[in-house]
This record gives structure tokens, C-alpha cells and sequence, in this order.
């Protein structure tokens, strides 16, 4: 709401440069959604603080707990998803947290994929060695054994929808049949909405990390989970009792970011299949990871529930390790930079056996399949001839 300014000369310079900055109301609708760039919100009465609080007046108090931009996004998200609800955290690990904090606690089981972002599994390991959780990992691509890991105590389970950063592709609707009554917790931000919406396929919530897809242009960081009314209450509590809470600046960011997205995913799984392509080709690359290759082992699960592509991630194997993967990053600096996240507007590279799988020891990453010489490839919006003319130069032998 806004407030009228005070008559002119009727107070002292210090209180109207204090109570400045308002407007005039008006009635017209602005085309872009505004910042609701503001700490606290203002209650003219008790009786409006109650009514708030109560639900029965739609308003908003203090911003850690909920402000226009947070909603805005949340629940366009949960649209996209077909979720009833959502609440947008810091980032994405404040998701997982506030997910963790709200559905579990000591001494509970959790199930999680064996192969996983590495913060999410540093953050499950930490929470069983100092609180008291159980976890168990297991292998998404063998779920036969899946319902003998179940206990009473089994309250939530963890996967990647394509997994990072070897784009395994889950097998949701059997994975839900096989848990029965346990709650699936997907982390979609390698497929996003646009390919493949978990809750479909009987997921209770889904989780993303705002700061790639989502938002798309590298200047977020966020995260959001979405789900049933009744869980995201919980969620949303967490998130609020420990201050993971997002900016409504950078909500209001990735507000605009997701108008793009059915685009942009179309755009750089189109480029990312002609690049791996390319790349399975090339005498120096050992290996390439992309479900939507023929190569992949899950291909054919991929083309049943991607049939909208795959996306823009890819991996791939370079025989000389670290050193190769080192004389590539250097090579393609200026055109394909080395930079430790993904899904920007522009193509990228990572190095996941030193960023975000290094809290790994080097026996799990082996053991997992993440080697020296892995590079992770974030494909942007470039045109595809041209990424793969660099990656040509980036590829060519040094003398």
C-alpha cells in the first residue's frame, strides 16, 4: 500500500527524508511484476495482525517468512510442476535443509541415490555422523533390492532425475512402486519441469536449484521445492525458523528467468545431442555421458520419460586425466570458461572430481565413476557449429 506524501513544509527536513520514497496511490496495473524489495510490511491495527496471521486477511508481515516475490515464484514453479504448492529458499542446498529439517530427525532412515551432487550427500553423511540420521545409498539403476533396505524408520528418499554428473536417468514410477508408502524427494534441476515433471510419476516433492534452469543466466542464487499443501507448511516453517529464506530481489530474478525456460530447454537439448554427437566421435574424448545417446545405458528408459529431450548437460571421458582435462581449460578459456556451476546462458565447463564432488574420497569418486579426467559440459545457447569448432581447437594436440 501506498502512502500519501506529507504536506509540504509541515515537518522537519529529517522526518520527511525519512518517511520519503512513496508514491502516490494509483490504480493502473504495472506490465512487469514489482520488487517487493522490503524487510517488513505494515499492520494499520491488531485486528489486521490477527487476521494475517489467522489466514482469513491475504497479507504478508515479516519478509524471512513470506513476501510477494517468493510467492510469485514458488507458485509458478508448482504450476509447472503440478504441485499444489511451493516455497523458494536461499539456494538450492537450503531446500534440501529445510526439507531434511522438516521431515526427519534423529535416528530416522533416509534412502538416498548412491550417486548424487556431492554437497547433497556431504550434507546427509554430516547430519548421520553429528544428529543421529541414518542413511542408506543405493544404486538407482538396481532397484530389485530396494524394498529390503525399507525400515519403520525409513521417512524420505533422495534422488536425481538425471543425476550429476553422470546423467543416470531414474526410473521414477518404479522407484515410487518400489518404496510404497516412503516419500520421494526429486531433485529435478537437470531435467526441470520442461522435461520431466516427478511429481507425475508419484514423487511427493520436487526440488531445484534455482541458481542453474530455472533462473538460466548465472546471476541467481536459490533454490525452491515444491509439493503437497500440507508438506510444503512444514517446508516453509523450516525455512523461516532457520533463516534460509530467499531475497525477493533474486525471486523476482529468477521470476523472470523461468519465461524463457520451455525455450531454453528446448534450445540446448537440441544443441547438447548434436554436441555429444560430436564428441563420441572425437579421438581424444573416451567417453561421453548423454542419456540421449544410443550408447547410454539409459537410453531407452530416457526416451520413455525425457521425450522432450534431455537437456543441456553432458559429460565426457579424456584419457589423459587431470592434465588433459587442465590443457582444455586452458585452451577454451576465452570461449568455454571453466566455471564451477551450469545451466547459464552461455556454454561451460566443470571439473567434478575437484568441485562439486570433491568432498568425495578419490576411492568413491573411482568407485562411482567420476575420474581425473572427467569434464562436465553445461551447454548454453551458443550455436552448435561454433561450440563444436571450439571444442575442436580446445581438443587438438599441444606440441
Amino acid at each position: 500500500m501506498t502512502k500519501p506524501h506529507d504536506a509540504p513544509n509541515a515537518s522537519a527536513d529529517s522526518t520527511l527524508a525519512a518517511r520519503g520514497g512513496w508514491a502516490e496511490d494509483f490504480t493502473t496495473r504495472t506490465s512487469s511484476p514489482p520488487v517487493y524489495m522490503t524487510t517488513a510490511f505494515d499492520l494499520h491495527s491488531l485486528d489486521q495482525l490477527d487476521a494475517v496471521t489467522g489466514g482469513r486477511e491475504k497479507g504478508y508481515i515479516y519478509t524471512r517468512d513470506g513476501n510477494p516475490n517468493h510467492e510469485a515464484f514458488a507458485s509458478d514453479v508448482a504450476r509447472l510442476e503440478r504441485a499444489e504448492a511451493g516455497v523458494v529458499t536461499a539456494s538450492g542446498m537450503g531446500a534440501l535443509t529445510a526439507v531434511l529439517m522438516a521431515l526427519v530427525k534423529s535416528g530416522d532412515h533416509v534412502l538416498a541415490a548412491r550417486v548424487l551432487y556431492g554437497r547433497t550427500g556431504q550434507l546427509l553423511n554430516h547430519l548421520a555422523a553429528s544428529f543421529g540420521l541414518k542413511v542408506t545409498y543405493f544404486d538407482v539403476a538396481d532397484l530389485g533390492s530396494l524394498p529390503s533396505l525399507i525400515t519403520p524408520e525409513t521417512k524420505l528418499c533422495i534422488v536425481e532425475s538425471i543425476s550429476n554428473p553422470l546423467l543416470e536417468v531414474a526410473d521414477l514410477p518404479r522407484l515410487v512402486s518400489a518404496l510404497g508408502a516412503v516419500p520421494l524427494l526429486v531433485d529435478s534441476t537437470f531435467g526441470t519441469p520442461c522435461l520431466i515433471r516427478p511429481i507425475e510419476h508419484g514423487a511427493a516433492l520436487v526440488w531445484h536449484s534455482v541458481s542453474k534452469y530455472l533462473n538460466g543466466h548465472g546471476d541467481v542464487m536459490a533454490g525452491v521445492v515444491v509439493g503437497s499443501h500440507s508438506m510444503i507448511r512444514k517446508i516453509r516453517a523450516m525455512s523461516s525458523l532457520y533463516g534460509v529464506n530467499a531475497n525477493p530481489f533474486e525471486s523476482w530474478l529468477a521470476s523472470r528467468g523461468l519465461r524463457t525456460l520451455p525455450l531454453r530447454m528446448e534450445r540446448v537439448s537440441q544443441t547438447a545431442l548434436t554436441v555429444a554427437r560430436f564428441l563420441e566421435q572425437h579421438p581424444r574424448v573416451s567417453k561421453v555421458f548423454y542419456p540421449g545417446l544410443a550408447s547410454h545405458p539409459d537410453h531407452a528408459l530416457a526416451q520413455r520419460l525425457l521425450p522432450h529431450g534431455c537437456g543441456g548437460m553432458l559429460a565426457f571421458d579424456l584419457a589423459g586425466g587431470r592434465s588433459a582435462v587442465d590443457a582444455l581449460f586452458r585452451a577454451l578459456a576465452d570461449v568455454i570458461p571453466f566455471s564451477p556451476t551450469l545451466a547459464d546462458a552461455r556454454t561451460t565447463m566443470s571439473y567434478p572430481a575437484g568441485t562439486s564432488h570433491k568432498f568425495m574420497t578419490a576411492a568413491e569418486r573411482a568407485d562411482y565413476g567420476i575420474g581425473d579426467g572427467l569434464v562436465r559440459l553445461s551447454i548454453g545457447l551458443e550455436d552448435a557449429a561454433d561450440l563444436e569448432r571450439d571444442l575442436s581447437c580446445g581438443l587438438r594436440p599441444r606440441v
